[in-house]
């Protein structure tokens, strides 16, 4: 057989990309069984401007334990109600792997941004840094789940194909090829999963770490053996606090994102509207989203509301996996002492316990989470940056930046709510198994 465009021939296996022919481009993974015989794998790779070019079933394959955010329905509902497009600096750029036969091998969620709102990674510095050399910034490439700081895998793999790395590293190739043939600034994956920084570290990627707060259940039976393991302070803050909820008289329902009727989901838009006026930020999520999801995600979706006298005065607005619970929005008519704490944070760790789900991430940031049961977590990023003087630049900021983030993680730890025997000195990974 004769393959004079493969070089390198050796044992294992290499990604080698075909002459540009107007097709998508094309890599071949193949491994040697007996010199000069090769077994080749065909995988080609394309881009997406839009998730409706691929069907729900084939994507939502990929996704492991149920992840919410992942989903064909609600990344697909967020650009068909204009949460993402050109309006707000999110232009969809998902990149598809398939094998030769048409099967989906992996995919990777990516957005073309042209600004850095809704990241939770924040390079506002960066981009300042680039406008001061007269440098374009933006359009940058993000791999990220929208308005979402969720850990979860960035490069969605099927599960019963040969080599899953393989593809993993022909994603990541590609993409970089494809921010160097369009002159990008740069490639951010935020919030990846443990698995998948690997991969991308692999390609020479800037690590950078962030801290949120989680809870882990530890087999709890209900909420007072979960009380039961923290100190007797802490212990007496969230009796208060949820004792002064009940004595103003507020109600807290749960709801799935399907039980709630269409006046339910008008309020609580309403809500989530309010937090982002009262902030001076731009509520992205419109309303006929929220109506998509919730006949679509269903039970996946996990509403608090509180009422007074019968009327709706706050709510919060939750997702869930398998195994999670992820707090996401909340807003309120007016000021309840405690309600907050209540809605957001003893509601949601009360579902979990129910339920069994391992794990509440309450979103992000946020230090008065630990003194109710949330321990700092660390996160990640990785970052390409594709000129040579900003990229030593960015790498010796990360080289002080990752110390200090450290040191702020060990610093929430010695203040952790839990009897000593509980808490581990070593703070948890976003995304490790529970």
């Amino acid at each position: 057989m004769s393959l004079p465009w493969i070089k390198g021939w050796g044992t294992g296996f290499q990604l080698v990309k075909l002459p540009d022919q107007g097709e998508p481009i094309d890599y071949f993974r193949f491994q040697i069984t007996r010199p000069p015989f090769a077994h080749l794998w065909i995988m080609r790779l394309k881009r997406l401007d839009s998730l409706n070019d691929i069907a729900a079933t084939e994507w939502n394959a990929l996704i492991p334990g149920q992840n919410p955010f992942l989903s064909h329905e609600f990344l697909s509902a967020l650009e068909r109600h204009q949460c993402v497009g050109e309006q707000t600096g999110w232009l969809p750029w998902h990149v598809v792997c398939q094998d030769d036969n048409g099967r989906l091998l992996g995919a990777a969620p990516l957005y073309l941004k042209y600004n850095s709102y809704g990241e939770f990674v924040f390079d506002w510095s960066w981009a300042e840094a680039y406008r001061r050399q007269s440098l374009p910034y933006y359009p940058k490439l993000v791999g990220a789940i929208p308005y979402t700081p969720v850990t979860s895998p960035r490069l969605l793999l099927a599960a019963d194909q040969p080599q899953p790395d393989a593809t993993a590293r022909a994603m990541i190739e590609f993409v970089l090829d494809e921010s160097r043939q369009h002159s990008l600034s740069s490639i951010h994956w935020l919030f990846p999963s443990p698995a998948d920084l690997e991969r991308i570290q692999e390609q020479g990627f800037l690590l950078r770490l962030g801290c949120q707060f989680h809870w882990r259940n530890r087999g709890y039976r209900d909420f007072p053996d979960f009380l039961d393991t923290l100190t007797a302070k802490r212990r007496k803050t969230i009796n208060r606090e949820r004792r002064r909820v009940r004595e103003a008289g507020l109600e807290l329902r749960i709801l799935s994102g399907r039980d709630a009727s269409e006046a339910q989901w008008r309020t609580i838009h309403e809500f989530y509207r309010s937090t982002f006026h009262r902030l001076g930020g731009v509520p992205t999520l419109t309303l006929p989203f929220f109506q998509d999801i919730a006949a679509t995600l269903g039970e996946r979706i996990v509403l608090v509301l509180a009422f007074a006298h019968g009327q709706a005065v706050a709510g919060a607005i939750s997702f869930r996996s398998i195994d999670t619970l992820y707090g996401r929005h909340w807003g309120c008519q007016a000021d309840h002492d405690s309600l907050h704490f209540e809605a957001c944070y003893y509601q949601g760790l009360e579902y979990c316990i129910e339920n069994g789900l391992q794990c509440f991430e309450p979103g992000a940031q946020g230090e008065h989470k630990i003194y109710r049961g949330f321990l700092p977590t660390l996160t990640y990023s990785a970052h390409w940056i594709a000129h040579s003087g900003f990229r030593r630049a960015i790498a010796d900021f990360l080289n002080r930046e990752t110390p200090a983030l450290r040191d702020y993680v060990q610093h929430w730890l010695q203040h952790s709510p839990y009897r000593d025997e509980v808490t581990s000195d070593a703070p948890a990974v976003a995304g490790s198994p529970r």
